[in-house]
């Protein structure tokens, strides 16, 4: 019997190019919590610790604002992209 390891996004989030990319793939599903577990993996990736500090959010706070199921507010969400070195763009969808 074949074994694999549980895959976890965050191993692969190493720089803000990939994270940009990752969260742009996220914002495209319809579904708010693919881009809400896309940022706790991201959140993961980039520590925790650190995040809550860059952000000023309490750790609790900001795990709390990740957690499947959470609807953080609009600056919670700014503040995390603003740390994490990236920032949403907007695009018409008709050309």
């Amino acid at each position: 019997m074949t074994t694999f390891a549980k895959f976890d996004a965050a191993d692969y989030l190493d720089n803000e190019t990939v994270i940009a990319e990752y969260l742009t793939a996220a914002l495209e599903d319809p579904n708010p919590e693919v881009l809400l577990a896309a940022l706790s993996s991201v959140a993961k990736a980039r520590g925790m610790s650190q995040l809550a500090k860059d952000t000023g959010l309490g750790r609790e706070s900001l795990y709390k604002a990740l957690a499947p199921g959470a609807k953080p507010r609009y600056d919670t969400i700014m503040k995390l992209l603003h740390a994490l070195g990236v920032k949403l763009h907007v695009e018409p969808t008709h050309v």
